[in-house]
């Protein structure tokens, strides 16, 4: 095994990073869109239907961004897992002086 050039593994973490960043904020404005835009400024629109008998406006400002949350937490979690075994696999190719 040898050690990789360094401004290589710098510029696999600064990919790596990227990719961190860009999953974080396309799921954070999903659970934006969800908290502000279905509880907050539709919420009116919304409430002409009922989910288990609430309106559904009311329904998104009290549980639906929360349930929205937890969901996107789990999926936060399993593309990352996806995202850290794509990169320490390209960080072993780097480790054993192939390329990436």
């Amino acid at each position: 095994m040898t050690t990789p050039p360094k401004d290589e593994m710098d510029r696999l973490r600064a990919e790596y990073w990227r990719g961190n960043v860009r999953i974080m904020c396309f799921l954070l404005g999903i659970w934006a869109f969800v908290g502000l835009g279905c509880g907050i400024l539709w919420a009116d629109w919304l409430n002409q239907w009922r989910i288990g008998g609430v309106p559904m406006g009311f329904w998104f400002a009290q549980q639906g961004s929360i349930a929205t949350f937890v969901v996107l937490i789990l999926v936060y979690a399993l593309v990352m897992n996806r995202l850290d075994t794509q990169f320490h696999r390209k960080a072993a190719l780097l480790r054993k002086g192939g390329d990436a």
